[in-house]
């Protein structure tokens, strides 16, 4: 030691040499855990910007943070050799922020692989079974990690508090009620794992999945760890618990691929000729940018005494273009019949035979002749 400081050291108090030392110190060891970081950062940048793949790119920025904040702590152990003050502090907080750190490196490594992932699983595209079937695994199996990494952590964290490690110890102590008491609190805990891994495994909805749930059209937006959420196609969210779609019925429409059939009903007259209806259906449908080629037909399915029901099959790429395209074929097909056909449009007869008739809920009612003593 330089002979000023040894001169320094004599003339101040024991406590106050001992503090500026360690604060001394422990702001070189954050300048020099900055100034790691910054270098480290900047090599592992460079060689991700190199890179083709942009996953590593994204690996690198969710570790930024926790890897700054651990060469910082890096930084004030290795200024405790210097400082014995500053030593026995990090000795006091070590059990409780080296947990936090380690818990915080291992979630952001997770969170960057699992969105690396999420970028080569493209479920924008018309054929994205096998994406969205990548995305919901990807999805449940990162929050059953991300409760993983962070219970564990917690519980290091705690286990380093003394008083808490006692009242541990004491507990485990008693092992019945202890298994009562730890069996009760994780039992809701427990069975959205349990949901989640059921959900991962047997696939009965995935991301991006069209369902209908409640009598309600939507999407499947997003898969937590207790609950689902399906976008409606009026941009509402309905939040559903996990187990409905695992213990009720709900339709999947896109279950095993996304082309979808879809049905225009028309509703004519009895005596419609229904060869120009057919041929125009055909013209309409196969100048469509909607349909996709696979199915069209035109087919009566049900006649009644005033109405026939003739329905119109077309087939669209996935559940939006099918709806697009069934709105799109009933209103060109209306225009239609309003000016080429108008008398194909159904109407109400009302024919008297013998005496005066008139309609009532489809049955024809004999009216009382007028009697011409009446004075009405």
């Amino acid at each position: 030691m330089p002979d000023f400081l040894t001169g320094l050291r004599a003339d101040m108090p024991f406590w106050v040499w001992n503090s500026g030392l360690a604060i001394a110190a422990a702001i070189l060891g954050i300048l020099a855990g900055l100034l790691a970081h910054r270098i480290f950062y900047g090599i592992l940048l460079r060689f991700a910007k190199a890179s083709d793949s942009h996953a590593d790119n994204v690996v690198v920025r969710q570790l930024a943070r926790p890897m700054r904040w651990a060469l910082i702590a890096l930084g004030l152990v290795l200024a405790g050799r210097v400082a014995p003050v500053l030593t026995s502090v990090w000795e006091q907080v070590a059990g409780f922020v080296l947990p936090a750190l380690i818990g915080w490196i291992a979630l952001a490594i997770m969170r960057a692989f699992v969105h690396a992932a999420e970028l080569r699983n493209d479920i924008t595209t018309a054929d994205n079974l096998q994406a969205r079937r990548r995305r919901t695994r990807l999805a449940i199996f990162s929050r059953i990690g991300t409760f993983i990494i962070i219970f564990v952590t917690v519980g290091m964290m705690l286990f380093s508090i003394p008083g808490v490690r006692n009242v541990g110890v004491t507990l485990m102590a008693s092992a019945g009620l202890a298994g009562l008491a730890v069996g009760a609190a994780a039992q809701p805990a427990l069975k959205s794992l349990i949901g989640g891994l059921q959900m991962a495994l047997t696939e009965p909805i995935r991301i991006d999945d069209v369902v209908i749930v409640d009598g309600e059209w939507g999407r499947i937006e997003d898969i937590r760890t207790t609950y689902v959420v399906v976008k409606i196609w009026d941009e509402r969210r309905l939040v559903v618990p996990m187990s409905k779609f695992i213990d009720e019925t709900f339709q999947n429409w896109t279950r095993s691929e996304s082309q979808l059939l879809g049905t225009v009903f028309l509703y004519l007259d009895p005596a419609t000729e229904i060869a120009p209806i057919r041929a125009e259906y055909e013209r309409l449908i196969h100048s469509a940018d909607l349909w996709d080629g696979r199915a069209q037909g035109v087919q009566v399915t049900d006649t009644k005494a005033d109405t026939m029901e003739v329905r119109l099959l077309m087939s669209a790429r996935d559940a939006g273009q099918a709806f697009d395209l069934r709105c799109y074929v009933r209103e060109q097909m209306m225009d239609w019949l309003r000016r080429e056909m108008p008398e194909a449009i159904a109407r109400r007869r009302i024919e008297p035979t013998g005496s005066l008739m008139i309609e009532r809920s489809e049955k024809a009612v004999p009216l009382p002749k007028p009697d011409a003593t009446s004075n009405d």
